[in-house]
């Protein structure tokens, strides 16, 4: 893979957080980026594949970064729509003060995304950029079973989690049923097990492996920054039985439950 093509990448990315960052300081919600943050991959995995060349590999690739990005993206811009700045962002406004967190919020938020995008991207551009005639091998098939498992999971997750916020009877309760029941952050688990797989597809590329720090990074941040610790943190003490659905169930890889002692 080229530098100048690292390069366009970088500046289409650049671009799109440029724009985003733009509208957030007209609505005055840094939040706004959270929804495209998976579209910032499909673009850099689509540039890639046609500055490259199309290929029946790629097209398996882009397909399933494509089923990700746009049910992940769907999915974030529905749940916000109607809703304050997220609490994470509207911390950070409070604390720099709104004079200050417009221009603070380019750098903390949107280049800092950016800058994430491109690196945990390292797999897809890698796999994107194969030269022809790049055939699907069996390699790529279970990078797509991966994949999809990663997406079936992280999706149905999500799927019960929305309808245990719609019913009313669910008021001030832990959702410890379905694939909660197993562990405690059942989307995040998905969407690292995701990343993985988009790893495999580059891994059928000569040093391909050498980006598992992709997933890896992406596995960490799910993990121990913006994900499970802080939730955990959050609803441990805001709401009553996490605490013991803590002791019980898994944080993150699925597992049946421990037994009450």
């Amino acid at each position: 893979m080229s530098v100048a093509l690292l390069l366009q990448n970088g500046a289409l990315v650049l671009a799109l957080m440029t724009v985003l960052w733009l509208v957030s300081v007209a609505r005055r919600d840094a939040s706004i980026v959270d929804p495209w943050w998976s579209m910032a991959f499909l673009l850099v995995s689509v540039h890639t594949a046609v500055r490259t060349g199309v290929t029946p590999a790629k097209l398996l690739l882009l397909a399933l970064v494509a089923m990700w990005a746009v049910r992940l993206w769907l999915h974030l811009l529905l749940r916000s729509r109607g809703q304050a700045e997220d609490p994470r962002y509207a911390a950070f406004r409070q604390r720099f003060g709104p004079e200050r967190y417009w221009w603070v919020s380019f750098f903390q938020v949107f280049l800092l995304q950016g800058a994430l995008v491109l690196v945990i991207s390292a797999p897809l551009q890698l796999a994107a950029a194969a030269t022809p005639p790049d055939p699907v091998r069996a390699l790529h098939i279970l990078a797509a079973v991966v994949v999809v498992a990663g997406f079936a999971f992280e999706t149905i997750a999500d799927a019960q989690l929305q309808r245990f916020r719609r019913d009313p009877a669910s008021r001030g309760r832990v959702l410890d049923t379905g694939v909660w029941r197993y562990t405690r952050h059942p989307n995040y688990f998905g969407e690292a097990l995701l990343w993985w797989g988009f790893w495999l597809a580059a891994v059928a590329r000569p040093g391909g492996w050498l980006t598992w720090f992709a997933p890896a990074l992406m596995t960490y941040l799910l993990v121990k920054v913006s994900g499970v610790a802080m939730l955990d943190a959050r609803l441990t003490a805001t709401r009553p039985g996490y605490a013991e659905y803590v002791r019980r169930t898994s944080a993150f890889v699925p597992r049946p439950p421990r037994r009450a002692d």
